[in-house]
């Protein structure tokens, strides 16, 4: 080999390493402050999302913390550029018994807010929030059985609207005492009302989320498949992709 060759192969290495380096760094930026993807374990959140469900967070909703980094590993307190959420949001945060594991639950409760459960019915402020009967939602259990849910069309003060499942009437976390959120924190509950670990729940971890742990906003289902079938199995696609929630956008 000649030294003119050397030095080009030595070159064109140099330069796919570069071009590696630029675009680990580029997606190390988009993850930290523009967009991060999450997937759905559970079904805490049903019917708004499922098992299965894959999705965008947009990481700049509500400012920058120590959790904005991966691994929150820039030792910084408070936020920056911060933004508040609203009541109903969808978000993902770290849940604060070990600020390390991702949750997502829908904002409730603002901070001063009183947040109670009645007979089901969620009550904010002293105020019950409206909510009216809507259809069932409907399950295939792995035996092929039909399960049939009763759901609630709920609507926020601020008008968001969303669907809540109950499952079991007057469960212990239908009946709860009255919370008042601190200052700095917020209420979070999942839509599937008795699956759900979330702020009513004692002994859970989530508790009343400090703002410093938000991580995003939740925005849009840019992928979703049945939840026994991994995305990586293209040959199971046509069947078990759900098509219909694909770039679902999210309130």
């Amino acid at each position: 080999m000649s030294v003119s060759s050397e030095k080009e192969t030595s070159g064109g290495l140099g330069e796919t390493i570069k071009v590696v380096i630029q675009a680990l760094l580029l997606a190390l930026v988009v993850r930290t402050f523009l967009i991060q993807p999450f997937s759905i374990p559970s079904g805490s959140m049903m019917p708004t999302l499922l098992v299965g469900d894959y999705l965008f967070v947009s990481k700049f909703s509500y400012g920058f913390s120590r959790h904005s980094f991966p691994y929150s590993i820039v030792p910084f307190e408070g936020r920056f550029w911060a933004g508040a959420p609203r009541r109903g949001d969808i978000v993902v945060f770290k849940l604060p018994r070990d600020n390390s594991t991702d949750y997502i639950k829908r904002v409730i409760g603002l901070p001063g807010d009183r947040v109670q459960m009645k007979n089901g019915a969620l009550f904010l402020n002293g105020e019950e929030v409206p909510r009216e009967r809507a259809d069932d939602f409907v399950q295939t259990s792995p035996f092929g059985q039909e399960v049939r849910v009763p759901a609630w069309r709920e609507t926020l003060p601020n008008g968001v609207t969303y669907i809540t499942l109950d499952a079991s009437p007057n469960s212990l976390a239908d009946n709860t005492q009255e919370f008042v959120v601190p200052d700095g924190h917020y209420f979070m509950m999942g839509d599937n009302r008795d699956n759900s670990a979330d702020s009513r729940v004692a002994g859970s971890g989530v508790g009343y989320v400090p703002f410093e742990n938000l991580v995003g906003k939740a925005q849009m289902i840019f992928f979703s498949i049945d939840e026994d079938t991994r995305p990586w199995e293209v040959w199971r696609w046509p069947e078990d992709v759900r098509g219909e929630r694909i770039f679902d956008m999210l309130q």
